[in-house]
């Protein structure tokens, strides 16, 4: 029997505190716990999920993002499009928490993964960074050899003159693995310039947004021989022309972009000019990793190691093996395995 897709649209929002396995510091922040935004939509007897964390530098907190979508609730179950979704509510955590569910949505009432919806070739398990943050040189170290499964490796710096010396110690570590550097805004051209000879020494394949953003001026002409990637200075679609005589790499990470939608689209942009893309997370559970890994099939290197880094994770959720991170299709965005219950309302 066909399921009834129709019926009144609900909307559910909810605030999530989710504790890290352990302090993680970057520049100019620690973590310790991730509040996170969970929306919820009903029709029809389906049930989709999105999930936000927000962007903490451009003040977009998730008590901020709930406003946000109760002031959109009236517009939202009167039946708001994705596509109208895009022009009326403004990049941030509100639209990728209510893009992604949307996304969910209709891969569930379609009974046709969202995979295949974005016209994207059947998931494939992708090989991730797993990230050190910020922290003495012989603990990030440390950290390192304890996760001998771990192929891929990015650290933290933080343009405290300890850099150098942080990458030594995890190189020491693990000589095997492919190494990036994530400054988080943290260096000016002169402490940069000064870093890059023993980055070259120790194998470095990628530094990921050493300025600040605004100062990507500061980059020009710069000599590096290894690849840059824009991380904050790369926030939409937007960003990525001006962006392409400076860097090297684009970071899309959906709670930036305000979600799935844009993030595909900055992921074709970023090929059509040249550039290689990179996707990560502003951490969250699996119900934000899985969205991003479907913008990973487009990517040359990924970073979602979200889930990993906390103290636990959604059941069911993505799966880290040898390395590769995986999205089961049970996790989120796969067809409906629910059968809508006859007479009960969504």
């Amino acid at each position: 029997m066909a399921h009834d897709t129709g019926g009144a649209l609900a909307m559910e929002v909810s605030l999530e505190t989710w504790p890290m396995k352990s302090p993680f510091r970057i520049t100019g922040f620690t973590f310790h716990e991730i509040p996170l935004v969970v929306v919820t939509l009903r029709q029809g007897g389906f049930t989709a999920r999105g999930e936000a964390c927000g962007v903490f530098y451009l003040d977009d907190t998730p008590e901020g993002i709930v406003s946000q979508l109760e002031e959109l609730r009236p517009e939202i179950e009167a039946g708001l499009t994705r596509e109208a979704l895009q022009a009326r509510v403004p990049a941030g955590g509100a639209r990728n928490a209510l893009d992604c569910a949307m996304w969910e949505l209709e891969a569930k009432k379609s009974g046709t993964p969202v995979w295949k919806l974005a016209g994207l070739e059947e998931p494939k398990p992708l090989l991730t960074t797993f990230t050190l943050g910020a922290d003495e040189p012989d603990v990030m170290g440390k950290r390192a050899a304890e996760i001998p499964y771990a192929r891929a490796l990015k650290l933290k710096l933080t343009g405290d003159g300890a850099d150098a010396a942080r990458v030594s110690a995890v190189r020491k570590a693990r000589p095997d693995v492919w190494l990036g550097v994530d400054g988080n805004q943290g260096f000016d051209r002169a402490s940069l310039e000064k870093l890059i000879p023993h980055m070259v020494e120790n194998d470095v394949a990628l530094v990921e947004q050493p300025c600040r953003r605004g100062d990507e001026e500061s980059l020009a002409g710069l000599d590096a021989p290894m690849p840059l990637a824009a991380d904050e200075s790369a926030l939409t679609l937007a960003d990525i022309a001006p962006l392409k005589s400076l860097f090297d790499v684009i970071n899309i990470k959906l709670d930036k972009c305000g979600g799935l939608t844009e993030g595909l689209a900055m992921a074709r942009e970023a090929r059509r000019l040249g550039l290689d893309v990179m996707v990560g997370n502003m951490m969250g559970t699996s119900w934000s990793a899985a969205p991003s890994f479907l913008v990973g099939q487009l990517c040359d290197v990924v970073d979602l190691d979200g889930p990993w880094l906390l103290a636990a994770d959604r059941d069911p959720g993505v799966v880290y093996e040898n390395g590769y991170v995986e999205c089961p299709p049970g996790v989120w965005g796969g067809p409906s395995s629910q059968t809508p219950t006859p007479g009960t309302a969504p």
